[in-house]
């Protein structure tokens, strides 16, 4: 049995806590947030008394060591910003506390992430006998374990990864971003980047874009953007020879962003408004609509998946495993739609497996170094089943 503090309460950490107060494995949780009263929403939505609540900010280590020592948890599962992954880190390293994310820090002064930051914990975190498990959302996550799996069953070598991200569904809004709308704009108006022949090459944002067939959703038009899953598969399978990641965006979407860019709507570093210091994306994202809003009105589905060629006892083979969730779907069971949905399930239960000792050893780990079988036997019933395809035309 274990105790767990969930850090964050947003569309994610909603999530998260219907899946962690639904499994037995865990006696006690904390959900905290810099804004109480939205965990205590959340706490009041899952009922039973299941859930206690806390205020921290999550920027502060000596507010996230207080309660990490008032609570006592095993682990911590960080769905707070990208931003505060290092301080949380800190924080557990000083209270003896495992942890768990679902995506890589980036700072707040620059559009850009790698795990370099946090893999340069592994010391710290092996030493203390601690657990990071890094990244188990859905992409970077479940689309990690998918590679994995398929390394362990169907390839003898990986060579061509192609990582696809469609979400088809339709929210009823002129514009809003599916997460946090300040990490969702930074992150798909960066430059693009993939890996080939053992190096990494960069392209302009949405520069390389094509048709790619989606499962029971149709042809949609999918772009080439950089992922931060890419960094450690490509680490971790060397025999890859080229990995890429491919997301659809809706022709009025891209056009919003290309404004929001134009008028300088999507910078992030600050100036000085009426004599106040604000930052331009930061003021967006009050602005625009709060991504758990959208559940309500979400119809249609998500579809992400691997595309993987490579070799399997000396012959070539193709095979494409991927997930579709239905945004209706998920809001009737979490009240939210199914983008925090595919990465708040993962997380709940990556932590289920590290309480399990299924994912527990000590060091810093990207989940596709862990056994991936105990964590896809589960997954499907948890609310995100898998199919697989294989010999099939990748479209790649």
């Amino acid at each position: 049995m274990s105790k767990v503090l969930i850090i964050g309460a947003g569309g994610v950490g909603t999530v998260v806590a219907h899946k962690v107060a639904a499994s037995p494995v865990f006696t006690e949780i904390m959900l905290a947030s810099r804004t109480k009263s939205k965990a205590d929403d959340i706490a009041a939505a899952v009922g039973g008394g299941r859930i206690k609540t806390a205020r921290v900010d999550a920027d502060s280590v000596e507010e996230l060591t207080a309660l990490m020592r008032a609570f006592r948890p095993d682990i911590v599962i960080n769905v707070a910003l990208p931003y505060q992954d290092l301080t949380i880190m800190d924080a557990c390293l000083e209270c003896g506390v495992n942890y768990l994310d679902t995506a890589n820090y980036e700072p707040k002064e620059e559009a850009h992430f790698e795990y370099s930051w946090q893999w340069a914990y592994q010391d710290r975190f092996r030493e203390a006998g601690l657990t990071a498990i890094l990244g188990c959302g859905f992409d970077p996550g479940v689309t990690s374990i998918f590679t994995a799996y398929a390394a362990k069953h169907h390839f003898d070598e990986i060579h061509y990864l192609d990582i696809v991200d469609c979400n088809a569904g339709n929210h009823g809004m002129a514009f809003a971003t599916n997460f946090n709308p300040e990490i969702n704009i930074r992150e798909v108006t960066q430059p693009g980047k993939y890996w080939e022949n053992g190096k990494w090459v960069e392209t302009a944002p949405h520069e390389i874009h094509k048709p790619l067939t989606y499962p029971e959703i149709g042809e949609r038009e999918s772009y080439l953007i950089y992922h931060e899953e890419l960094e450690s598969l490509v680490k971790h399978y060397p025999s890859i020879r080229r990995a890429r990641f491919w997301m659809t965006f809706g022709q009025e979407y891209l056009t919003h962003l290309r404004v929001i860019q134009n008028i300088g709507m999507a910078r992030i570093d600050p100036i000085v408004y009426n004599g106040v210091e604000i930052v331009p994306i930061q003021f967006l994202k009050a602005v625009l609509p709060d991504p758990k809003s959208l559940g309500e009105h979400y119809t249609g589905m998500t579809s992400i998946g691997c595309r993987i060629q490579g070799v399997k006892d000396g012959r070539e083979r193709t095979y494409y495993i991927y997930n579709n969730c239905d945004h209706e779907k998920a809001f009737r069971e979490t009240g939210t739609q199914a983008v925090s949905f595919t990465t708040g399930v993962p997380a709940a239960l990556g932590a289920e497996m590290f309480a399990r000792g299924l994912w527990k050893k000590p060091g810093v780990f990207n989940v596709e170094e862990f056994d991936p079988d105990p964590f896809m036997a589960e997954i499907g019933e948890r609310g995100l089943p898998w199919v697989e395809l294989f010999d099939v035309n990748l479209e790649l």
